[in-house]
This record gives structure tokens, sequence and C-alpha cells, in this order.
């Protein structure tokens, strides 16, 4: 370490438990967090002030005004900016001694494995059902702890999956939501501090695990009830069938129960385009993404496809795409299921495969 680095992690350095030889531990650790809100926000400004070396941010969002209250990384100049390039120079002020590795795209079926393998562990402030499954699976394939934290309202909740043979997030939420079943903050709300009280917790548990000290949250959940300022603790029992995941399920395969999707490849719609077949694309993904790279498909974000119906065509084939092909399965099924659609198509790895295969 430099000499500044003695300086500026004094207080800690100075504790029993830690030392150098700790400190030394925290800036050779790798750390990916997955989502920088609510939870992501104090978590990241945590880790980076106490010297954790490698942070990797994964979150394909950019900062809007709602989520000032609760994710204090940003501020109202900040808004309609990538939250990873914002988050990434406030640690670097903080501390320059952090490499910061940032991923402006959400986490996938597609991706999630390549991700997550060069880190030590996760940490999750992801804020729905199908990423906190997705981030379980994949850290039980690659044999990686996970922090986990949820917060709901005036609540908010903690553990360690993963750990050391310990039960996994499978083993808490045996039963996968619905495909309509997706409450976020911006559909039910959450006080602004509860995220800052469980994602302070999470990053605690991430330095405990660093540095080897304490007990860790592993088989426990840990609540916290903001009314009332109780804590409490369950145990959580592992079930062996979720300690072996051989693959990722995407979301075709979570929230499906009895439909299917048909799918085309980037080649496939590639030759339909040459052919100048009667078709329409259909973008899921938000405006900014649409702003970077697109294929000129109509842009409906995900979240405005109730409203946006007779936009979109039931004659001709309709190919839903979106980053990375998730978001567009989901939309696939869900025009499917409520609306009785017969006619969509996923295309396969999103716009991220079309890239790659396509204008590579």
């Amino acid at each position: 370490m430099e000499e500044h680095e003695f300086l500026k992690y004094n207080r800690q350095i100075i504790l029993d438990n830690i030392g150098i030889e700790g400190q030394q531990k925290l800036k050779q650790a790798k750390v990916l967090v997955i989502g920088a809100g609510g939870l992501g926000s104090p978590v990241l400004l945590y880790l980076a002030a106490a010297g954790v070396g490698n942070i990797g941010i994964v979150d394909g969002d950019v900062v809007d005004e709602s989520n000032l209250h609760r994710q204090v990384l940003y501020n109202e100049n900040d808004i309609g900016k990538l939250k990873t390039e914002v988050s990434a120079r406030k640690l670097s002020e903080l501390n320059r001694y952090v490499n910061v590795i940032t991923y402006s795209h959400n986490l996938s079926g597609f991706n999630a494995l390549d991700i997550i393998k060069d880190y030590d562990f996760i940490v999750d402030g992801t804020d729905n059902f199908f990423s906190k499954y997705l981030i379980n699976d994949a850290c039980v394939i690659a044999k990686k702890p996970f922090i986990y934290g949820g917060v709901f309202k005036f609540n908010g909740q903690v553990s360690v999956f993963n750990y050391q043979g310990g039960p996994t997030y499978r083993c808490l939420f045996p039963v996968q939501p619905d495909v309509n079943d997706f409450p976020t903050c911006s559909e039910i709300g959450v006080l602004g501090v509860v995220p800052a009280v469980i994602g302070s917790i999470q990053a605690n548990e991430s330095l405990k695990i660093i540095l080897g000290i304490g007990e860790i949250l592993s088989g426990k959940l840990l609540t916290f009830d903001a009314l009332t300022n109780r804590f409490d603790m369950f145990e959580i029992s592992p079930d062996k069938n979720n300690l072996n995941i051989e693959k990722i399920l995407t979301a075709e395969n979570i929230f499906c129960s009895g439909d299917t999707v048909k799918h085309i490849t980037p080649y496939e719609l590639k030759k339909m385009l040459d052919e100048k077949k009667d078709i329409q694309i259909i973008d899921v993904r938000e405006q900014f993404e649409y702003e970077r790279k697109n294929i000129n498909g109509i842009l409906i974000p995900l979240k405005t496809l109730p409203d946006k119906l007779t936009g979109i065509s039931r004659e001709k084939p309709v190919i839903i795409m979106c980053e990375h092909g998730e978001r567009s399965v989901y939309a696939v099924l869900y025009l499917q299921q409520r609306f009785q659609f017969t006619n969509l198509f996923n295309l396969e790895g999103g716009i991220a495969n079309w890239e790659k295969l396509i204008n590579n």
C-alpha cells in the first residue's frame, strides 16, 4: 500500500481484527454489485470508502428524478445519465485507489456467468424477482456467495446465500413468481431510508466475508421494520435440491407455464429484412438504450406495453427484441398470455447478439 493509504484507512487498520493484513485483503478483493440504485448506492459507497480494491457495477439504467429520494449516489445534475458512468466517477472521486469496472446493461441469462466469473462474490442490488433468481442460479453454478437484499415499503431483509455450502435464495423462496407478479419500488413504493439500512448491512456482510471475521448471515434472514425499528432473525434450512443447479433458467422457463415462445435468430431476421418481408419489429428497451443502437424497430418500452397494444400487428410476423433477449421473452409471454397474440417471435440474444453476429 502507498503511504497515503495508511492515513486514509487508519481507523480500520488500528482495529484488532483488521490491521494491515486485513486492509490488504480488502485492496485485493473483487466484488460485483448488481444494481446501482437504492441498495447499490450505500453498498458501493461503503465498499469504496473501506478500500475494496476492485468493484464491478452492473446496471443498464439511467438516473431518473424519482430515484433521488433513496439513491444517494446521485443528484439532480445526474438525471438522464447512465448510472454506471456516474457511480464510477463518484467512487473514483471518493477513493482513487479503487478500480471500478462497469457493465452498462442489465444482467441476463446470456451474460450472467461470463460477468460474475472474475469476482469473489456478488452483492444483489436489484428490485425484481427475476433478477434475484437469475443471480442466485448463476452464483450456484459458479460457486460464488451472493449477498441478498430486498426492500418493500417500510421493510427490508438481508441474507447471505450459497456461502460455504449454506442455503440458496431458492431455499428461502422456492415458489417462483407468476409472469404478472412483478412488484418493484416504482409500483409499490419504499421509504427512502430503508434501502440505506439494508444496503449498509449488505456492505457490512461484504467486509466480513473479505476479512474472514464475525458471523456471516448464512442460513439466516435478517428483517427490518422501519416503523417499529425492530430487527428479527429467522433460520433458513438448506434444501439439497437447490444446491446443484446446472444451467441458467431464462425468463421463458421461469415464468412460462405451458405457454411457448417462438424464437428467431439474427441470421433469420437479416434474411427477412434483405428479402423485404412484411414484418414488424418491436423494441422493448428504454429510450436511452434505443438511442445508443437500434435496428429501426418501433420503440415500445416494456413498461408501456399495455398502453401500446393497438400499435402491435396481429396479422404480420412481429419480432420482439431487447438488449440481451430476456425482456423480450417476458414481453412475448405477457402479450400471448394476457392478450392472445399468436404471431410473435423473440429475437435470440437481443441486439447484443445482432451486433455480434451481423454487424461485427
